[in-house]
């Protein structure tokens, strides 16, 4: 890539909005109290709000302009490429969940940590709240695309068909002109608001130990997943990663699967081992479905709670209960900030047995983390998608696919 190319990538466009977002944050923390900046972080709340407003409302398009129209294309082999993605991206997430599970064992016995979280500054009321919600929720924009486009290719529906594929040319145009150009700006002002409120600072540090072996889980898990993708489709697994950047930078400013679909779509477009018509159905998809980072995480997250607040490790029986569970309540859970946790409260409660206490405290770390777990989620989606090429291609399934996104970075 070219220097004048890469100053006008998105990489680097990201990278500028975490960096003049974080110095912002700092420097109004540092300023706190005065007008004027009250005055300006009223502003970027109310910015942060309605970019992220935009960017939500965008997703259940996104997923019914790509999912839909990719299984009509796929005709008969539709029904058997959904079941193969389902089960694959459950397999992954529950043995992330057991990885972690072993990993918690063996580590955080030996473990000293703080738990001391309070001290943050609060954001600001917005200036004015201009809510923009989406025409569905993420779950029911999946399922609808699901039966539509499984309908549609039974009944060989050529109308619908048509009218899908032309859906899925104005959500393109919607992605390229609108989603990706407000991307840099809304994680600016993303960091902006974290700096200020002092957990880039204050917090990180606190968990420091436990994200970092987090972390090293989540390099561990993609590695795996690849390696395993490679061997299955035959295919080199790092011309995938390699195109992944942008997407794992956007999915660590946006903390949501379901915001980064935009880029990850187009990542994993650039990737020549993916199958356009396997990137056009398995991306989105597995934006919603395939969580292991995030599930990797909680499991080390509550297995570390449990010794510091109650003095023990829940039991083995207990936690192969919780992974399994939990690997359903990730496909589940909707791809957006913390939308693992939320989705499995009722199991942390529930098996785990966590009092109020030990829910407050999971859900403050959790959000420590979450960008980075989101990260592996989309980052591990592409590894998904080529063992559905690798499928695709041992079972001679036809690619059908007229059309990709064609974005420049």
């Amino acid at each position: 890539m070219k220097k004048s190319s890469f100053f006008k990538s998105l990489p680097f466009k990201l990278l500028v909005g975490v960096v003049i977002g974080i110095l912002a944050g700092l420097a109004l923390n540092a300023n706190d109290g005065t007008g004027l900046t009250n005055a300006i972080l009223n502003i970027i709340v109310t910015l942060k709000y309605v970019l992220g407003q935009i960017i939500s409302f965008c997703v259940p398009l996104i997923i019914i302009g790509f999912i839909a129209p990719s299984i009509t294309k796929m005709g008969n082999n539709a029904s058997r490429l959904l079941l193969l993605a389902v089960c694959i991206a459950y397999v992954s997430s529950v043995g992330a969940a057991l990885f972690s599970t072993a990993a918690g064992y063996a580590l955080i016995p030996h473990l000293s940590i703080v738990t001391d979280v309070d001290g943050l500054k609060e954001l600001p009321e917005m200036v004015f709240e201009l809510s923009i919600p989406q025409i569905m929720p993420v779950m029911s924009a999946l399922v609808f695309s699901i039966m539509i486009g499984l309908a549609a290719a039974w009944n060989k529906a050529k109308l619908i068909t048509g009218m899908l594929e032309e859906f899925q040319k104005i959500v393109l145009s919607i992605v390229s002109r609108i989603l990706i150009p407000i991307l840099p700006l809304f994680i600016g002002f993303t960091f902006c608001s974290l700096a200020y409120e002092g957990s880039i600072t204050k917090q990180l540090p606190v968990f420091l130990k436990v994200i970092i072996i987090v972390m090293i889980g989540h390099y561990i898990w993609m590695a795996l997943l690849y390696t395993i993708a490679g061997a299955y489709s035959g295919k080199n697994p790092l011309e995938v990663v390699k195109h992944y950047g942008p997407a794992y930078l956007t999915a660590v400013g946006t903390m949501s699967s379901a915001a980064t679909l935009g880029v990850a779509l187009q990542c994993a477009g650039k990737a020549k081992p993916l199958r356009k018509d396997m990137v056009q159905f398995g991306i989105p998809l597995f934006a919603n479905i395939h969580l292991c980072g995030s599930v990797l995480t909680e499991v080390f997250f509550c297995m570390t709670i449990s010794q510091i607040l109650y003095g023990k490790l829940p039991s083995i029986p207990t936690m192969l209960l919780f992974c399994i569970l939990l690997g359903v309540f990730a496909i589940g859970a909707p791809g957006v900030p913390g939308g693992t946790v939320m989705a499995s409260l009722g199991l942390i409660t529930g098996v785990l047995l966590f009092d109020d206490a030990g829910t407050a405290l999971m859900l403050t770390i959790f959000a420590l983390q979450d960008s980075f777990g989101t990260a592996c989620n989309v980052t591990g989606d592409g590894a998904l998608t080529l063992i559905l090429t690798g499928y695709a291609e041992r079972h001679k399934i036809p690619e059908k696919s007229d059309e990709m996104l064609n974005i420049e970075f």
